[in-house]
């Protein structure tokens, strides 16, 4: 689902940067002085083309593309299980999938989630996640992405993604805004 057309804002790196290839999942390090083109900053994270590919760049990275780490999260000292479920959704809403300008939930890749409140106090969170098609190769990307959206939360102590594929996914488990960005409405 590579053809959207994305604006391109050109970069140069400032130094070495770890990536991951996209749809390929496999790491690479692009040079300090590489150029490329920003085509997707969503999530906290940057889709980059260089050299007639595309990398994944992470939001921790961001200072490599001249551009700001993503804000330390916070949660009120009583946080109910209901605020940071709240927060939970709305990291998840930041997790996309470097090809598609669509977050997952509005994909309708995440299947289900849940917390629990552990007895030190801490949380952890269940999420059962799908992907489009089953053998794209950025399944551990998002699942990695999501797992690491989820621990910047205050209190969550432990994010157990689980890729699954039952029921297969299909177009009419994306919401309405996802359909009509990618054209499918």
């Amino acid at each position: 689902m590579s053809g959207f057309a994305l604006s391109s804002e050109p970069v140069t790196f400032s130094r070495d940067c770890d990536a991951v290839m996209v749809p390929q999942g496999e790491e690479v390090t692009l040079p300090a002085g590489q150029i490329g083109y920003i085509t997707q900053a969503l999530g906290g994270s940057f889709t980059v083309y260089v050299d007639g590919n595309l990398f994944r760049i992470a939001g921790d990275d961001a200072d490599a593309l001249g551009k700001e780490k993503p804000a330390p999260l916070t949660v009120p000292e009583n946080a109910t299980n209901a605020d940071v479920e709240k927060l939970c959704w709305q990291q998840l809403h930041g997790v996309f999938d470097p090809e598609i300008p669509v977050n997952v939930v509005d994909l309708g890749l995440v299947y289900d989630m849940s917390l629990e409140k552990r007895d030190d106090g801490q949380r952890r969170v269940y999420v059962k996640l799908t992907l489009t098609a089953p053998g794209c190769g950025m399944g551990d990307i998002l699942v990695d992405d999501a797992r690491t959206k989820l621990l910047m939360i205050p209190t969550v102590a432990e994010a157990d993604v689980d890729l699954v594929f039952d029921p297969p996914w299909n177009h009419t488990m994306m919401s309405e805004e996802a359909k009509l960005e990618t054209g499918m409405l």
